[in-house]
């Protein structure tokens, strides 16, 4: 059984940094791509970024290029969402989901973590 599951959401001050933690599990990801999405209040979840397990393909959504950085640890199964200079807008619940690399859909999707920004 799969299971992604998210950790490291918490309440921080504009302008800091967080780390979100996707613990994997279930099966081999290696021919998968892992992604990143957000969902504030009202509003549509939204893509943020992904990367292949296997490394490279690495795509961040305008809203967080240049503040944040996904990456993988392989020994522990687990993938990150390192987040800077976080702003108020930022605020939602983080997903992390999984998806085959040849596919378009979303095969599999965790629980979330919330994320909020405020002082």
């Amino acid at each position: 059984q799969v299971q992604l599951v998210e950790s490291g959401g918490g309440l921080v001050q504009p302008g800091g940094s967080l780390r979100l933690s996707c613990a994997a599990s279930g099966r081999t990801f290696s021919n998968y791509v892992m992604g990143w999405f957000r969902q504030a209040p009202g509003k549509e979840r939204e893509f943020v970024a992904s990367m292949r397990w296997s490394g490279g393909g690495t795509y961040y959504a305008d809203s967080v290029k240049g503040r944040s950085t996904i990456s993988r640890d392989n020994a522990k199964n687990t993938v990150y969402l390192q987040m800077n200079s976080l702003k108020p807008e930022d605020t939602a619940v983080y997903y992390c989901a999984a998806r085959r690399i040849a596919t378009a859909s979303w095969d599999y999707w965790g629980q979330g973590t919330q994320l909020t920004v405020s002082s």
